[in-house]
């Protein structure tokens, strides 16, 4: 390679560098003000009390039903404690995951968060996309775009979370990549993951697709660390041992799970066969109920039929008038 050549590639990968270096720098110091507004003295005193501080890795945590997001921080014992809640002042749909465009449901299931999804000009204040559709949901041709945690107080498949709570969650983010960190870890739940709301709602459609992502929600409740998570066989899988990822529709690899995972997945088998055990005790009983009101409605209804047809209270459509053609004779007058 001849010398011209050489330090024309140079100058290439030189000016490739300062590019990927200038997104960054845009990311962290441009932008308007508003995207850049320090955090303040009240949050680095929070961040400090439970042993953490800016540039730690941190996790969101959504809970629909709850209306409430949580922001997490790693603290200096390698574990996240929660750092605080957000009330979520409006997102669209009910409980269940989106699954087209156009439907007005918010997501729900693990998402992760890079620079690249912040909109510092957003028209709602500020924003981050929350990484709508991921690898779970491509692999089941879900649709949907622009899915979002923004300011102001109005959603359409996003979690609005007023103008004040999107300021500081959005330099809590700044400040975690500014740290250092790639991403961030959201995941995005129907309500609090119990046996109890499983149970409760057991006749969801959704069923399954919530007891997945539970799993990954149990693994973060007892180890204050997010899971790594990975798509095969069309559901989530979350800390496989796999070193590439895996075929979203493949074969799942094997996983070890802790004994205290696998109890609390018992804890939820018991409960929801439990309630619909329960279930259909009720269902059947209301149809034993329905079926002996049925019998003896049709018992009192024929009992005071028949009394009728005794006390001459037959109806006309079963009296059969008798024609002989003969004229009646006169009756005789007794003296």
């Amino acid at each position: 390679m001849s010398t011209l050549l050489r330090n024309i590639c140079s100058l290439i990968i030189l000016l490739w560098l300062a590019f990927g270096l200038a997104a960054c720098t845009t990311f962290v110091k441009g932008g308007n003000e508003k995207a850049n507004r320090p955090l303040s003295s009240e949050t680095l005193a929070g961040l400090a009390r439970i042993g953490s501080s800016p540039s730690e890795p941190m996790v969101i945590r959504v809970f629909k039903q709850e209306e409430v997001l949580e922001v997490w921080k790693r603290t200096k014992s390698g574990q996240y404690a929660l750092f605080k809640q957000y009330a979520i002042c409006a997102y669209s749909g009910g409980l269940g995951p989106k699954v087209k465009e156009g439907d007005y449901q918010s997501p729900e299931g693990f998402y992760t968060i890079t620079p690249g999804l912040m909109n510092p000009n957003s028209s709602y204040y500020l924003a981050f996309n929350v990484g709508f559709p991921n690898k779970f949901d491509r692999a089941l041709g879900r649709t949907g775009s622009n899915l979002m945690v923004h300011g102001d107080c109005k959603s359409v498949g996003c979690f609005a979370m007023t103008d004040a709570g999107i300021a500081e969650i959005y330099a809590l983010a700044r400040e975690t990549f500014k740290g250092g960190n790639p991403s961030f870890q959201i995941q995005i739940l129907p309500y609090r993951m119990s046996s109890a709301k499983l149970a409760q709602n057991v006749a969801s459609p959704h069923l399954d697709f919530w007891r997945n992502i539970k799993e990954g929600s149990d693994i973060f409740e007892l180890t204050k660390t997010p899971p790594v998570w990975d798509v095969c066989e069309g559901r989530y899988i979350f800390n496989a041992n796999n070193r590439t990822p895996l075929d979203a529709l493949g074969p799942c690899p094997p996983v070890s799970r802790s004994p205290q995972l696998l109890a609390l997945q018992a804890a939820d088998t018991t409960a929801i066969e439990s309630h619909q055990t329960s279930a259909q005790r009720k269902a059947s009983e209301q149809a034993a109920i329905k079926a002996r009101g049925e019998a003896i409605n049709g018992a009192v209804t024929g009992l005071f039929g028949g009394l009728g047809n005794v006390f001459g209270g037959a109806r006309d459509a079963d009296v059969v008038p008798v024609m002989s053609g003969k004229i009646a004779p006169i009756p005789a007058i007794r003296p």
